[in-house]
């Protein structure tokens, strides 16, 4: 009975360290039940997004970079009410990462809280209301995807908070940026011009409609 009691305990220690080894990145059925879930989720709110949510090819093109860079620790500033949040958690609930999400709107805050926890992606990501001038600064990281979709013309700030803390081929991608902001000294304009004139920075525009998004990869600790 003692060698039984013994060997059952082991079993079940070696299945609880195999889980903890998978981490938040499962594979097999669950990860199906997953993505039919988030299917479904967005397939029936698909048109449905308001209060500044990104598009859906917007949200499309996020999802497959952070899967076929591997990304695992991903910063979103601006949540809204969380379409685009989904997307990146999606995402990650492949590569094994984490989200943390951030917005200012109460009323914005509790309605993504209910679309994360509807389209069963809560455990991937830490929602925090928050003010992102103060809160950004303050996160310890380190990020390797950050999403900048607040205010614009905290752009640049946002981005200088976040820089120290992104890793060596990080991306940050940030939404309402195109190549004919430059020289523009207000708003996205004023950020883009500065992204560009770092050499540790790689800036490129995401291709296709309805996206409108710089995406910039850190090439150096220094510029």
């Amino acid at each position: 009975m003692t060698r039984l009691l013994s060997c059952t305990v082991g079993f079940v220690l070696l299945l609880l360290l195999l889980t903890a080894l998978a981490g938040p990145g499962f594979s097999g059925q669950g990860q199906q039940n997953l993505d039919q879930t988030v299917r479904d989720f967005l397939d029936r709110h698909r048109g449905q997004w308001r209060d500044m949510n990104i598009s859906e090819s917007a949200g499309r093109y996020m999802y497959d970079l952070i899967i076929e860079k591997n990304y695992k620790q991903a910063l979103e500033i601006g949540t809204s009410t969380g379409h685009s949040g989904i997307w990146i958690a999606w995402a990650l609930s492949k590569t094994g990462g984490k989200l943390i999400t951030v917005e200012i709107d109460e009323d914005r805050y509790k309605e993504a809280l209910a679309n994360f926890g509807e389209a069963g992606l809560s455990a991937y990501i830490d929602a925090r209301l928050a003010d992102a001038h103060e809160l950004v600064p303050a996160l310890a990281g380190p990020f390797d995807f950050v999403f900048c979709d607040a205010d614009k013309d905290w752009y640049k700030n946002y981005f200088i908070a976040v820089l120290p803390k992104l890793v060596v081929g990080g991306c940050f991608a940030a939404h309402n940026v195109s190549e004919r902001q430059r020289g523009q000294r207000w708003g996205t304009g004023d950020f883009l011009d500065y992204l560009e004139s770092l050499k540790s920075m790689e800036t490129t525009f995401a291709p296709g409609n309805r996206i409108d998004m710089s995406v910039s990869y850190k090439k150096a600790d220094k510029s």
